[in-house]
């Protein structure tokens, strides 16, 4: 038989079988949160938590909101042996309320102090130095698979090879001619007014055929197709990875390597060369048109003079370098094809980041050739 003493509107205990339980009445909400905290306080004085009673009793709740849902689950906490008492004869209709209102949240993580200011860059500079390097290993690691794949190739796609050799080379002379022609021409331009101021114009020739033989002819092509082509490669593969075309690839048996990567990577190297050659004459052109406008040095003269003082080793530095070039910016261009993942923000990210280090590296290493050639004299 139970017995039953009312404490207050909102609280009362039962004994049921020797079993004490506390059964929650009332309306809890709002309007009555500091009437349910003064009970609180006047049934655990001092914040003292009594015996642990195993369940609390909710069958007598009429109406609940989130505050009174909040102040059942501090009861819970303070009656309950483990965390908070466990909850019998919710009504339906408060089930979904109690059950996401939780005393013992999970830990919320907090921002971690921040470094002093005058570390701040020193870190930027340190993560990103680490970035680099652990994107250029990994550039290596693919580069490395792409000539294992290519050295033990029985036969090669002809006819991608000569697809990719038609959009990245054929199609690809005009801007590298127009580019080409405008550098070769400003050069003289340029060139010319400032050794005028020595007498010394002549030399525009001498300056224009070794500049741009060794150094610019074959750099501004590499820039050029880096963000033609390179970029080209990271969003056609791209475009497969997110369309799982990459994936359905490996099911059916067939290598990405093998039917994206290498044949663009021989058409580039195919191509490069080439376009740097085409690139050389177009640009001398240009600085021969400049000369003859000018500085009134005629064609005739300026083909002369440029055989006298130009030398055919200067030529050969800049082609040199070519396949070079080609290798970093056709494997930096699918390597990032194929690292795309997620969304089309994954898919821009990775262009972008393709372009910067085809480019870079380019750069880079074009600066390394100019020091060993230096070296050994050539």
């Amino acid at each position: 038989m139970a017995t039953a003493v009312i404490d207050s509107e909102f609280v009362m205990f039962e004994n049921v079988e020797g079993t004490n339980h506390m059964v929650l009445t009332g309306d809890w909400t709002i309007e009555n949160a500091n009437a349910i905290n003064a009970t609180m306080r006047k049934l655990f004085p001092g914040g003292k938590k009594p015996a642990a009673l195993p369940m609390l009793d909710c069958r007598g709740i009429d109406k609940l909101d989130t505050t009174g849902a909040v102040l059942v689950r501090r009861f819970a906490d303070q009656v309950g042996e483990h965390c908070e008492a466990t909850l019998i004869g919710v009504p339906d209709q408060h089930k979904a309320l109690l059950e996401v209102i939780h005393t013992c949240p999970l830990p919320t993580p907090t921002m971690p102090d921040m470094p002093p200011w005058y570390v701040v860059p020193l870190l930027g500079t340190g993560q990103a130095t680490w970035l680099a390097l652990r994107s250029l290993a990994r550039l290596l690691s693919f580069l490395g698979r792409v000539l294992v794949r290519g050295a033990g190739a029985t036969h090669f796609r002809f006819a991608p090879i000569v697809h990719q050799m038609d959009v990245v080379g054929l199609r690809s002379m005009g801007i590298v001619g127009l580019i080409s022609f405008l550098i070769g021409a400003v050069m003289v331009n340029q060139g010319a007014i400032q050794l005028a101021k020595f007498g010394a114009d002549i030399f525009v020739i001498d300056m224009l055929g070794i500049t741009h033989l060794r150094e610019l002819g074959i750099l501004l092509t590499a820039i050029i197709i880096a963000g033609r082509s390179g970029s080209a490669f990271t969003a056609q593969i791209g475009s497969m990875k997110l369309n799982e075309e990459v994936d359905a690839m490996k099911t059916l048996g067939m290598d990405p390597i093998d039917v994206l990567v290498l044949p663009r990577l021989v058409a580039l190297l195919i191509c490069l060369p080439l376009l740097a050659f085409y690139s050389d004459i177009v640009g001398i052109a240009g600085g021969m048109l400049m000369a003859w406008a000018q500085l009134g040095i005629s064609p005739g003269n300026f083909i002369v003079y440029f055989r006298e003082v130009v030398v055919i080793d200067h030529f050969w530095v800049g082609i040199i370098k070519a396949p070079f070039f080609a290798a970093i910016i056709a494997t930096s261009g699918c390597y990032q094809g194929l690292r795309v993942e997620g969304s089309a923000d994954s898919l821009g990210a990775r262009t972008t980041q393709s372009v910067v280090q085809s480019i870079f590296l380019v750069i880079a290493f074009d600066a390394m050739f100019a020091v060993f050639f230096s070296a050994i004299g050539l």
